[in-house]
């Protein structure tokens, strides 16, 4: 079964075809990294995965995504946002401590247990990697937390609300390669639970943890592939133009 199902999707805004009849299907429990170069629609499409686009001015869909099976504009958006959660490139916690950032999800939808916002937090730093760093200043504000930190704390609050997916648009574009490698160790642990989809401009962070790599140019999808076969033998020119660095 795929988690999620894509043809012939098409997305506009106004006259402009950010996205033009892609045909692509998700795995469980993958890791799928999307490279290309700038506006190539990479993250058109991960915001059309979990449908932050949908009440944006002259935003049209055409086309089909099924998520498990079932079309997800026919699925209610709070469902669908809380199972397909996303993390983006600037980290962004909220003016709260660091054990009410965790938990502001759960407590969200009614979750009033002490003891099992406690377990919570716990289980979603751990997860990603931060558990220990934090663990003995959980009141303290998240704005106190380096940047790579913070960018944890952002994927620890994502994981809070148990969801399926992970969207990833650019997580480490901003963080020094310690934070970056920890972000990945992440990833890699957290494919054994969850479907992941990478947005990277770094094709060597593609190269060291998607279990296949798609490459979008210019609105389409040029080629999907493993990840070993998309770096040593690509199909197509472009995809080893653009992962030799010729263009991009």
């Amino acid at each position: 079964m795929v988690k999620f199902n894509i043809q012939n999707l098409t997305i506009r805004w106004g006259n402009k075809i950010c996205l033009k009849n892609i045909i692509l299907s998700i795995f469980p429990n993958e890791i799928l990294s999307i490279i290309g170069p700038s506006n190539s629609g990479k993250t058109t499409l991960l915001k059309t995965l979990n449908r932050l686009n949908d009440y944006q001015f002259n935003y049209a869909m055409e086309g089909l995504v099924e998520f498990n099976g079932q079309n997800i504009r026919e699925m209610n958006t709070e469902y669908v946002r809380k199972q397909i959660g996303m993390v983006f490139a600037l980290p962004l916690p909220l003016p709260l401590s660091i054990f009410d950032n965790v938990i502001y999800g759960p407590k969200m939808h009614g979750l009033k247990n002490k003891h099992k916002q406690a377990e919570i937090v716990e289980r979603a730093l751990k997860q990603s990697y931060l558990w220990d760093e934090v663990k003995d200043r959980l009141s303290e504000s998240a704005f106190k937390l380096s940047g790579g930190q913070q960018q944890r704390l952002c994927i620890a609050r994502t994981l809070a609300v148990e969801p399926e997916v992970i969207l990833f648009d650019e997580p480490c574009s901003g963080l020094d390669p310690i934070s970056t490698a920890k972000v990945e160790e992440a990833m890699l642990e957290l494919k054994k639970d969850y479907t992941i989809v990478l947005v990277t401009n770094n094709v060597k962070q593609a190269a060291r943890v998607g279990d296949r790599t798609a490459f979008f140019l210019s609105g389409e999808l040029i080629e999907i592939d493993t990840t070993d076969k998309m770096f040593t033998t690509p199909r197509d020119q472009r995809t080893d133009d653009y992962i030799r660095g010729k263009f991009g």
